[in-house]
């Protein structure tokens, strides 16, 4: 037995929340922006949800803003950003973050975290942070109450000390390391649970297959 729904018999708010529900865990960009000039130039710093890597040649990641947010507008005004990794050390921070401060008082300062330079973009890096992708605007793609922000990664600083070289000699950031925090549904949030690997099966090893 299913339960079949629609948004039209829920309404737009149930709907949401149910999809928030089933598309778990959602990785977090913890978005920190600047507002223009006009604006004071103020330091911005939220958590957003709705969050994947968008393209890999060039390298692009996109997060979702529902309705018009601070940080939207400070993209849109200044097309820079810096996704900055979402950790489990800082959860309350992160939580406190997504707070609807006025527009002119800064996160970082009312939370009590460290704006860091950014090596490219204005907007500042959370220094908490083990691992900061600075972007620069390449579309806003508006989709009903939401926008779709797409930003090119021009540069990524990561930890020293989140990094661990496999056995082939390569070194790539430990998830372990970085214990990123993910999104579920109504107020409840994740921790890095239990890991696994398997590797892809190519076709001409599948079972059945002969190489022909």
């Amino acid at each position: 037995m299913r339960t079949d729904l629609t948004p039209e018999q829920m309404g737009v708010g149930p709907f949401y929340k149910l999809l928030t529900s089933v598309v778990v865990p959602r990785p977090i960009a913890w978005v920190s922006t600047r507002s223009g000039s006009e604006d004071g130039g103020v330091d911005n710093l939220a958590p957003h949800s709705f969050f994947t890597v968008s393209c890999v040649d060039p390298p692009m990641v996109q997060f979702t803003s529902v309705g018009k947010k601070d940080s939207l507008r400070n993209v849109s005004q200044t097309r820079e950003f810096v996704v900055n990794l979402a950790g489990e050390p800082m959860f309350e921070k992160i939580n406190a973050t997504g707070t609807d401060f006025p527009a002119e008082i800064s996160e970082f300062a009312s939370v009590g975290l460290t704006p860091e330079p950014s090596a490219v973009v204005a907007p500042p890096r959370v220094a908490e942070s083990p691992v900061a992708l600075e972007c620069v605007l390449h579309a806003n793609i508006e989709l009903g109450n939401s926008t779709v922000v797409i930003g090119r990664v021009v540069h990524a600083a990561i930890s020293e000390d989140v990094f661990v070289t496999d056995e082939r000699g390569t070194s790539l950031p430990d998830v372990r390391r970085l214990a990123p925090l993910a999104r579920l549904g109504r107020n409840e949030w994740a921790r890095l649970g239990e890991i696994v690997d398997i590797t892809r099966i190519p076709y001409d090893r599948w079972p059945g297959h002969f190489g022909r």
